[in-house]
């Protein structure tokens, strides 16, 4: 069965990675590209997916989105985990000039979803700020979308908490009030965290059969060549995890997960910022929250050849994969 897709991202290198994926992919149909503040701010990131649409001839609008959290100012971390330009300081999309929608990203979000009831999926690998603030204006949204799966947050499994603070995952501290509502509200989420979202490793010598496969596998090499250093460097790898991608393959085999469902919260106050964690008995009672899908276990050798396979992966891929050996990495974003 077809799923009809909006992607929400902060492109971004595996933002691309899923973006490239879920467009290719032929039980998706992906309507359309909403984009936020994150792996940068929102120009870059607005002009990036724009830049990603016109590349690989996508065919789908691309809306901005919010600049700014629903409180506070954006963070702006000291480590540009995919470079400056968002596209490992490639320079790829530097003179692109975006043809975006006027429509913000959260009208965008609201109109689709009220013209298409159930038919839409959200799949949203960036802070979640504009499906805060879709929700905040038209509530009644929540009993009309299919699915939404949320790249975000670590629930401590395997001793997974955060990666860009002890307790905090990026997507979820760049807006944990943002993040706290899409889970509270009434509709179907399913989150993969970094508990299984680490196991999805690309080690190198995969990049590099990637990189022979395709048109977009020598792209997605090519911006990925500075993100797979650093987690190198910080985490002794030798590859880079594809978080956003795991999210993505999430929607398309769902099998390759195990999962749980349970009552989740994003704390707000100082200090803890961005930690999601799973509600114990008496807060379900006092809070009334309905129980969201989470990854707890994954398959990640396979989510990668699934991924490479869409892709456009030959048997270069396939070869480097038989010879692959996947590390248990630290968190990084």
């Amino acid at each position: 069965m077809t799923r009809t897709v909006i992607l929400d991202t902060d492109p971004g290198i595996d933002d691309a990675m899923a973006l490239l994926y879920l467009a290719r992919h032929p039980d998706i149909a992906l309507h359309s590209v909403t984009t936020v503040f994150g792996n940068g701010p929102v120009d870059m990131t607005a002009r990036n997916a724009a830049f990603l649409v016109d590349r690989f001839a996508l065919g789908v609008p691309v809306y901005r989105g919010a600049e700014a959290p629903l409180a506070g100012d954006r963070h702006v971390p000291a480590l540009k985990v995919h470079g400056e330009d968002g596209l490992g300081d490639t320079g790829l999309a530097a003179d692109f000039v975006p043809m975006l929608s006027a429509k913000p990203a959260w009208q965008h979000l609201v109109d689709t979803i009220l013209a298409n009831p159930g038919q839409i999926t959200i799949v949203a690998i960036a802070p979640l700020t504009n499906l805060a603030l879709a929700l905040r204006h038209r509530p009644d949204i929540a009993g009309l979308v299919d699915e939404v799966i949320v790249m975000g947050g670590a629930f401590g499994r395997a001793g997974r908490h955060g990666n860009i603070r002890p307790n905090a995952e990026a997507n979820f501290f760049y807006d944990p009030l943002a993040a706290d509502m899409v889970l509270a509200a009434d509709w179907r989420v399913s989150v993969v965290g970094l508990d299984v979202t680490t196991d999805c490793i690309v080690t190198s010598r995969q990049a590099q059969a990637l990189a022979r496969s395709s048109e977009a596998g020598a792209f997605l090499f090519a911006v990925s060549r500075g993100y797979e250093q650093i987690y190198r460097d910080f985490d002794g790898i030798d590859g880079f995890c594809s978080h956003d991608v795991a999210a993505a393959v999430l929607l398309t085999d769902p099998q390759l997960f195990e999962t749980e469902e349970q009552a989740l919260r994003v704390d707000t106050s100082a200090g803890l910022e961005g930690h999601a964690r799973i509600l114990d008995q008496s807060e379900r009672a006092l809070g009334r929250r309905r129980r969201q899908r989470i990854g707890v276990r994954v398959d990640g050798r396979a989510v990668v050849e699934t991924w490479f396979n869409v892709i456009g992966a030959d048997h270069a891929v396939q070869a480097a994969n038989a010879g692959s050996r996947h590390g248990t990495p630290k968190e990084r974003r």
